[in-house]
């Protein structure tokens, strides 16, 4: 079985049960030790934080230790670490596109610049100061790093936007709204950039920035879109790239996110092997993986719900899932 180092796991029990599934044996590397993800997996520990000089280090510890094969990130907050440190961490493979890329499309102008010098279509942007006076509103007063939906307001005239670049507490920058329908592509490219596939899926409910209802189309408009950005950029790996279908027919790009996206389990549940695919990548002496694009199922939707996980310490300290006995029945008896 192929070990899989997962970084910055969190609450992506649904990546590392899947991966799982797919037969890998699964490591979680993680800061907090109530994150939910570390104890779904075969085995984890409890590492620095990404900034702290020893989180390579420690990695590496655990590539040797477990013969990991692949180290897949599941957020945006160690990609550049990650990519820098290939060499420290071989002979697992990081999944991931270069520095350089990372560092691009995780700040969400320089993303809009890269995408312009690739001939990708991005919504008009500007850094404060530099907005046109006959500008079209309404505008986003959108942060440069970050996710989650965080630090994003609407300006509908010129004194919003004043008042918003001058509210907000982060690095920000304007981007013109779009005013088509948002759609995700779910994308998954070999260590070439070779596209293998691309699905896309419509955005019925984000919450907190991230899809929690949606469904699977097989646009194929779509689908070559998302496979054309993806191999422009040089996505290795996953990605999601977000993007708008405009009244004029366009499909301008506002993100690309070179992991696995929030919706997740609905390309996973409509077909698509990517869990299958990144470990082909890791084991691969050789042979290339084949393109797939368009093998998927539409029309497959997805909702999704919370869940929990109970912990308590044992007698060395360490947190262990825990079940109470629940009295029979649970619910509390009705005299009607």
């Amino acid at each position: 079985m192929t070990a899989v180092l997962f970084t910055c796991a969190g609450q992506r029990v649904d990546i590392v049960t899947e991966f799982a599934r797919a037969g890998a044996t699964t490591v979680v590397a993680e800061a907090d030790r109530l994150a939910p993800a570390i104890y779904h997996a075969d085995h984890h520990a409890l590492v620095p934080r990404v900034r702290d000089p020893g989180y390579i280090p420690a990695l590496a510890g655990l590539v040797r230790e477990h013969d990991v094969r692949l180290v897949v990130p599941l957020t945006d907050l160690d990609h550049v670490t990650l990519a820098e440190a290939r060499e420290e961490l071989e002979p697992a493979l990081v999944l991931l596109p270069s520095a350089e890329i990372c560092r691009e499309v995780g700040d969400k102008y320089l993303a809009h610049r890269l995408f312009s010098r690739l001939g990708i279509a991005s919504p008009p942007s500007w850094l404060p100061g530099e907005v046109p006076a006959d500008v079209r509103y309404p505008l986003l007063v959108k942060v440069r790093e970050g996710f989650g939906s965080r630090h994003i307001y609407r300006a509908d005239d010129p004194d919003q936007l004043a008042f918003f670049l001058g509210y907000t507490p982060v690095d920000s920058f304007v981007q013109q709204r779009c005013l088509g329908e948002e759609f995700s592509i779910d994308v998954f490219c070999d260590t070439e950039s070779r596209c293998l596939n691309a699905i896309p899926r419509t955005m019925i409910q984000s919450k907190g920035g991230e899809s929690i209802k949606g469904m699977t189309i097989k646009d194929t408009e779509l689908i070559e879109h998302g496979r054309r950005v993806a191999e422009a950029i040089g996505i290795v790996g996953p990605a999601n790239i977000q993007c708008f279908r405009e009244p004029d027919g366009g499909l301008p790009v506002t993100d690309v996110n070179p992991r696995f996206g929030g919706g997740f389990p609905l390309p996973r549940a409509a077909g698509g092997r990517y869990p299958e695919l990144a470990l082909a990548l890791a084991l691969a002496r050789g042979e290339r993986p084949e393109p797939q694009l368009g093998e998927f199922h539409a029309g497959v939707f997805m909702t999704r719900f919370f869940s929990h996980l109970s912990l308590t310490e044992d007698r060395d300290g360490q947190l262990v899932p825990f079940a109470e006995e629940l009295p029979d029945p649970v619910a509390a008896d009705r005299d009607d």
